[in-house]
């Protein structure tokens, strides 16, 4: 394919979100049986902290989340407490849980451009967070690729922070 009309040309694969049911039972396993250890405790994150929308409105959807780097990406768990996001909607069509995004990085001065071109090619954004470590915008490409696609633009403080989660604990 052309890179001209690839806006995906140079990201990288940074993240694997499995949206799960229980996420310490999930844990217990990827730790005891598979042998990915280095989760921290799960922490409960609220979209209104983040000012995360869902499809253009801010709403009170509550989850917990952990995440792990293993083999080149990072491994994130998360876990519907209450309210509504697209980590809600998944779970009620698939109770038993699932990767339900996988997302790519890129520096964030490119963020505009590539999420830019996936809406002009109809992927209808789903949910957007502005942090001060990353950008992050979640598209709806389940048609195409059965998950989410996440793009992260990478802010300079973020790249640290990156570093520092993929040292070994």
């Amino acid at each position: 394919m052309n890179s001209i009309n690839n806006p995906m040309a140079g990201l990288e694969l940074a993240q694997i979100g499995w949206v799960v049911p229980d996420i310490h039972a999930t844990v217990k396993f990827l730790t005891n049986v598979l042998g990915i250890a280095g989760f921290p405790k799960p922490e409960q994150v609220r979209a209104q902290d983040l000012s995360m929308t869902y499809y253009g409105q801010v709403v009170g959807g509550e989850w917990l989340t952990t995440q792990t780097y293993n083999g080149g990406v990072f491994i994130e768990l998360i876990q519907r407490v209450s309210g509504q996001s697209m980590f809600h909607d998944y779970l009620a069509h698939y109770p038993a849980g699932g990767t339900q995004h996988l997302a790519y990085r890129l520096p964030v001065g490119d963020f505009d451009r590539v999420t830019s071109e996936l809406r002009q090619q109809g992927y209808e954004l789903i949910s957007q967070v502005d942090h001060p470590i990353a950008r992050m915008a979640f598209f709806n490409t389940y048609q195409v690729l059965g998950v989410v696609t996440e793009i992260m633009g990478i802010t300079p403080e973020g790249w640290v922070a990156i570093e520092q989660m993929q040292q070994p604990t």
